[in-house]
């Protein structure tokens, strides 16, 4: 083999203290180059080298728990970071919340097409994306705590509009990964569920000057890779670790059907018990049932819901479903690996995913929302002390030509009782959703008002819009009092459509709603 192969601890060793290291990988273990987080972090403890790094990563990368993220907690090791999503990685983000560490939070599609530029040696990334979030410095300027105080992001004009500015500057290492390496270095990724960024992120590195280390699970004799299948050429890799124990994700070693190696039966995929949750799936899949050819994303968390709907529901085959790590088609994984889909169409680069979400190609996106103000503003990246970020929450909100909030209306120990056909309140939740004033805005109601982009909330008990006034209750569940389970519960007072609805009953009741046999617009 090529001297390209060495250790996970030699390939630490190259890590000079105050680099910048820009970290490959997703949630669940997406693509995740484990063994060289875990190696850094042994060599830390170990010796106290190196220290004071600027950790780079566009995706959150954990497991909720111990993996990814959370092992960069040392005292001294990460100086300052810059990333897109921290709720995969609590203890890291504790770290940010406790002041211990600089952090900015960038949108992830703007990371992912950053590295573009980088790699192109240009000055940065020109984008509408974050205008009038807590991402504009005129708000926040991405900055997530009180010692992080540098501008990196300016607001410009160009062509008469108002644009932001991300500023390029050099990655020193960074950490990819792949499936297959040869003896010249070329690598490929035949059993991952994605690509992310890890071809503009290997080459910005390269172009900067820096190093880019490689883990993969196995190697391969120079000559024998199918050139299509090259996902990252041997000129821009500088280093391989072998890593046979490589999983696909942290729940299973590989499936073939996150790979495309195999389509797995739909009728395999178990559906969702009758709770507020399916609830709101099914509230949400009345938006698409009768859209022929709808392209849809769906988040994390509660809107992944929507897609196991559809595909109980027999109506997947009139929607095109993709997510923001790059894929088409398929059924979207639930929970912590999400990110990663069964039966996809089509793979490709994170990047050019964004490229087109911020272009208007979304017809839909369901996402998920913390909490919401009476102008509209969500925000899903910083609340009552915890701090997820951003993930592609605002490329996804500010390109889509129509955004559904999905989420309990209150939050805390909520309890409902579904069946019959209606809804009833057990135990109220803790803490209201619908606030005067959202923490942090990651996504402008101000804005879309603007834009005129068609904007709702789907809850449980009730259905809102935004309207130019403000949010305006539309729809409510049956079983539900309009003034005691929903007015009480929101900290303002909306407007109330004059013509309020009930939600369809058939939402409330056990067995299919019978969407397949609905007509199409």
């Amino acid at each position: 083999m090529s001297g390209k192969v060495i250790g996970a601890r030699a390939a630490i060793d190259l890590i000079k203290s105050g680099d910048t290291l820009a970290i490959h990988g997703a949630g669940g273990g997406n693509v995740e180059p484990d063994l060289l987080i875990k190696t850094l972090t042994e060599k830390f403890a170990e010796t106290g080298q190196p220290r004071d790094l600027t950790v780079f990563h566009v995706s959150g990368i954990g497991d909720w728990k111990e993996s990814g993220l959370n092992q960069l907690t040392g005292d001294g090791l990460v100086k300052r970071d810059i990333g897109g999503h921290y709720g995969m990685s609590p203890k890291y983000a504790q770290l940010i919340l406790d002041n211990k560490i600089e952090a900015y939070c960038w949108p992830q599609g703007v990371m992912s097409q950053w590295l573009r530029e980088v790699a192109a040696h240009r000055p940065g990334l020109v984008t509408h994306i974050g205008l009038k979030t807590f991402i504009d410095p005129r708000l926040e300027g991405g900055k997530l705590n009180a010692c992080t105080t540098k501008e990196l992001i300016e607001v410009v004009t160009l062509a008469g509009r108002e644009w932001l500015f991300y500023r390029a500057f050099p990655l020193n290492v960074c950490f990819v990964r792949g499936t297959t390496a040869d003896e010249k270095g070329n690598i490929t990724m035949e059993q991952e569920p994605a690509y992310l960024e890890v071809l503009p992120m290997a080459m910005a590195t390269r172009n900067s000057g820096g190093i880019v280390i490689c883990q993969v699970k196995r190697l391969a004799q120079a000559g024998t890779l199918h050139p299509k299948q090259v996902k990252i050429p041997h000129t821009m890799v500088d280093h391989i670790v072998v890593h046979p124990e490589q999983r696909q994700s942290v729940v299973s070693d590989y499936n073939p059907a996150f790979s495309g190696e195999v389509r797995v039966p739909v009728g395999s995929i178990a559906p969702m018990k009758l709770d507020e949750r399916k609830v709101i799936a099914r509230r949400a899949a009345l938006e698409i049932a009768d859209l022929p050819r709808a392209v849809l994303n769906m988040g994390v968390g509660m809107p992944d819901g929507v897609a196991l709907v559809a595909a109980e529901e027999g109506i997947s085959d009139r929607i095109t479903a993709t997510i923001e790590q790059g894929i088409t088609g398929g059924i979207p994984a639930p929970g912590v690996i999400f990110g990663m889909s069964s039966n996809p169409d089509a793979i490709i680069d994170q990047g050019y995913q964004f490229d087109f979400y911020d272009g208007g190609g979304l017809d839909f996106t369901f996402l998920g929302m913390a909490e919401a103000d009476q102008r509209g503003n969500v925000n899903v990246s910083k609340f009552q002390g915890r701090m997820p970020g951003v993930g592609g929450f605002v490329n996804i909100s500010q390109g889509a030509k129509a955004v559904v909030f999905c989420g309990t209306f209150t939050a805390g120990g909520l309890e409902v009782k579904v069946g019959g056909g209606r809804l009833q309140i057990m135990k109220e939740g803790r803490f209201k959703k619908f606030v005067p004033r959202v923490e942090q805005i990651t996504f402008s109601g101000e804005l879309a008002a603007e834009l005129g982009q068609r904007v709702q909330f789907i809850t449980e008990r009730a259905v809102l819009v935004i309207t130019k006034g403000g949010l305006m209750i539309t729809e409510i569940a049956p079983g539900v009092d309009l003034e005691k389970d929903v007015l009480a519960q929101m900290a303002f007072h909306p407007k109330v459509a004059p013509d309020l609805k009930t939600m369809d009953a058939r939402i409330f009741v056990e067995g299919l709603m019978g969407l397949k046999g609905e007509a199409r617009r």
